[in-house]
Order: structure tokens, then C-alpha cells, then sequence
């Protein structure tokens, strides 16, 4: 199992590599430049010029790759060419808003899907099983856009229920964990500094924060912003993790062995509690990992539609400005997230199942 995670690691850098070859190509087959967009078409050659040599523009596509990617080997992402912050700043203030709009997406998910499925397969053939069936059809069809708007106009304009867009209601404050705990005088020196840095970036987790800090007017105050993002995140994935589900917990309850625990006279429940859903889930875990590192990646409608400030919204805004630095930062940091948890899901296969070893 050592050797196949090496293995897996060793490969995730030459994926990575080729993502930046893609990113960096298309970013700069993106007509028009960074100076174009950020001084405008009415700006004088000598400012261009000086625009294009601090970014070193000027220099030749594969040199710009080279350096590019030196920067990346140190961690650095070079500073955003629209608001000249370092892009690895921007995104520690922008992902945590997506994984906790992710996170929370995919526990809608899960907590409706799985049992959803379960119980579609445990009553096979019956009417829940044909509504379970009817609603995840619907579901899967129902585009994303079109339900964040419909959820935010009913729940957020007619019906003032939840709010429909932002983290936070303004007025409400969340000092963060650095300012409760008055970090700044504990930890001081470069080291204290790195701990600064790191307790600012778990900040940035409205949720963890507000907990962490108890503070429960944020707390509830965020996890209402949270409940229609979710919702309009979560619903398509929801759908594929209910027929998943009922599909692999149909074929496990076909199989031999199951037959054996009814024959010992084992009730129904503790059958597919016991015995069938450890198996059935090994498809399941497939299917949630990759539709986890597809919501990471692919939450930009979602966030506009909410006005969610996460790397998507910044990856989208960016591309527009040409800002090749936050791009390519935003691309390489959600497909390092995305092949971490292929990895993650790769090595949950080999303990759910002990016959799995890779080797």
C-alpha cells in the first residue's frame, strides 16, 4: 500500500505538471493582454511598456513557463496583476469559503442520498422506490443556475426565510481567532508569525470560527447564508449518490453470502445494515469523491448566483481581468485538491475492502 501512495504521489506531480502546461497555453491564447484590460485601450505605448516589463510580459512564452514554474516549486504564485496582493494570500482568504460551501453541499448530499438510496432498495418495487427513482431523475436534471435562483427568490425575496446571498448579514461580527485568543502576544518572532498566518486562513472557516470562538449569533447567522448555496450545490450530486446507492446495495443484496445471513434467520435490517452496506459502499465512496472534487472546481454558478466569495467566483472574475497569475494559482490549487481526494478515496478502498491491496 506504501509503494502504490508513492507511486500515486510520483504521478500526481507529473499531472500537475501538465495542468500548468494547459493552464499557462490557454490563459495566453486568451485574446487580449493583462495591460490591455487593466490600463485600457486608451493608455501610451512607454506606460504598456513599463506595465509588460515588471510583469515580464515581455519575455518569451517558455521563459515566462520556466519561471512560472520556479515559482510554483517554491510555493509561490507570483502577485495577482490586477490588485499586485501575492495570489497565495488571495486564495488563503477565498478557499475556505468554497470548501465550507463544498463541505456543506455534500453533506445535503449525503445525509438525503444515502438513506434515500437505502431505503429505495430496501423497498424495492414500491412506491418510495418509484419516488426516490422519479425525484433523483429530476434532480440530476435540474440545472444549477435554475435552482439557486428559484431557491433564493423564494426563500430569500418571498418568503424572507434565509438569506439570499453573502457569508454573513452585515452588522454581524466574527472577530477572528487571532483577535479572541489575542494570539499576536503569545506567538511572536518568524515562527510566531507563521502560527498568525495559519490561525488567520482557519479564520476565514465562517463555521469553524464561529465555533472555536463561541460565538453563537455568527455561528447560526452563518450556517443560515450556508442553507440555500448548499442546497443549490448539493441537489445534482444528491440525486447520483440516491440512485448509487440503490444500485449497489441491489447487486450486494444479490450476492451469496446475503443469502446465507437470511437463511441464518438474521432480520432484514441487520442484513443490510451489517453486511450488505459495507460492500455497497465501496462504489458509493467512488462516486462522492469524485463528486466532491467536481463541486471544489465547480462551484462558480453557484457562488455568483449567492454572491459567494470563493475561488471560483475569483477564478472567473480573474480570467476576465486576464490575470494570469491568480488563474493559473486557482487552477493548480483546486486540481491539487481534486487528485488528493481521488488519492483519499483510492487508499478508503483497500480498508473497506481488505482483498483490495494495489500491490
Amino acid at each position: 500500500m506504501t509503494r502504490y501512495i508513492i507511486q500515486r504521489l510520483i504521478l500526481l506531480v507529473f499531472v500537475l505538471l501538465g495542468i500548468s502546461v494547459i493552464t499557462f497555453t490557454m490563459m495566453h491564447l486568451v485574446p487580449g493582454t493583462p495591460a490591455d484590460v487593466m490600463l485600457g485601450e486608451h493608455a501610451t505605448d512607454e506606460k504598456v511598456a513599463r506595465f509588460r516589463k515588471a510583469y515580464g510580459l515581455d519575455d518569451p512564452i517558455p521563459v515566462q513557463y520556466l519561471r512560472y514554474l520556479g515559482k510554483i516549486a517554491r510555493g509561490d504564485f507570483g502577485r495577482s496583476v490586477r490588485t499586485n496582493f501575492l495570489v497565495t494570500e488571495e486564495l488563503a482568504q477565498r478557499l475556505p469559503a468554497t470548501v465550507e460551501l463544498t463541505v456543506g453541499a455534500m453533506l445535503v448530499a449525503c445525509l438525503i442520498g444515502i438513506p434515500a438510496g437505502i431505503l429505495a432498495a430496501y423497498h424495492h418495487n414500491s412506491f418510495f422506490d418509484l419516488i426516490t427513482m422519479v425525484g433523483s431523475l429530476i434532480g440530476v436534471s435540474m440545472p444549477v443556475f435554475w435552482l439557486g435562483l428559484v431557491l433564493s427568490y423564494i426563500f430569500g425575496f418571498r418568503l424572507h426565510v434565509l438569506p439570499p446571498s453573502a457569508r454573513l448579514t452585515v452588522g454581524v461580527e466574527l472577530p477572528t481567532i487571532t483577535e479572541v485568543y489575542n494570539l499576536r502576544t503569545i506567538f511572536t518572532g518568524s515562527f510566531g508569525n507563521k502560527i498568525i498566518a495559519f490561525s488567520d486562513f482557519l479564520s476565514n472557516f465562517y463555521v469553524f470560527t464561529a465555533l472555536v470562538t463561541g460565538n453563537p449569533e455568527a455561528l447560526i447567522d452563518a450556517l443560515k447564508h450556508l442553507i440555500l448555496p448548499s442546497l443549490a450545490l448539493g441537489t445534482i450530486p444528491m440525486a447520483n449518490i440516491a440512485r448509487m446507492t440503490r444500485s449497489s446495495l441491489l447487486e450486494v443484496l444479490g450476492q451469496d453470502y446475503i443469502r446465507t445471513a437470511r437463511a441464518k434467520g438474521l432480520p432484514e435490517r441487520m442484513v443490510i445494515l451489517v453486511h450488505a452496506l459495507k460492500n455497497a459502499f465501496l462504489p458509493i465512496i467512488t462516486v462522492i469523491g469524485l463528486l466532491l472534487g467536481g463541486l471544489l472546481g465547480g462551484a462558480i454558478l453557484t457562488e455568483t448566483i449567492f454572491s459567494w466569495p470563493g475561488m471560483g467566483r475569483l477564478v472567473v472574475d480573474r480570467v476576465l481581468a486576464r490575470d494570469y497569475p491568480a488563474v493559473q494559482g486557482g487552477v493548480m490549487v483546486i486540481a491539487l485538491l481534486f487528485v488528493l481526494l481521488n488519492l483519499l478515496v483510492d487508499i478508503s478502498y483497500a480498508y473497506l475492502d481488505p482483498r483490495i491491496r494495489y500491490e
